[in-house]
């Protein structure tokens, strides 16, 4: 099952993406659900992961965070 909180249209640029309630892997070719929970669950987690990377970084270019790396130090 897919439970991935949203990175994009697509997993870091990969061949895989969700689609409904599970992922799939995609090729110029065609198609296909992965039916292995196992993987399934290790790519839930990777997305995870991608994205509390992503709000991190955005995080740390936010102005609020650029502000108080401006200040000099007391």
């Amino acid at each position: 099952m897919c439970r991935y909180i949203p990175c994009g249209p697509e997993l870091a640029n990969s061949h895989v993406i969700p689609h409904g309630d599970q992922w799939w892997l995609v090729a110029d070719s065609g198609s296909m659900p992965i039916a292995d929970p196992t993987f399934s669950g290790e790519l839930d987690q990777f997305a995870a992961a991608m994205t509390a990377a992503n709000r991190a970084v955005a995080a740390l270019r936010s102005p609020q965070h650029a502000d108080e790396s401006d200040a000099e130090p007391q």
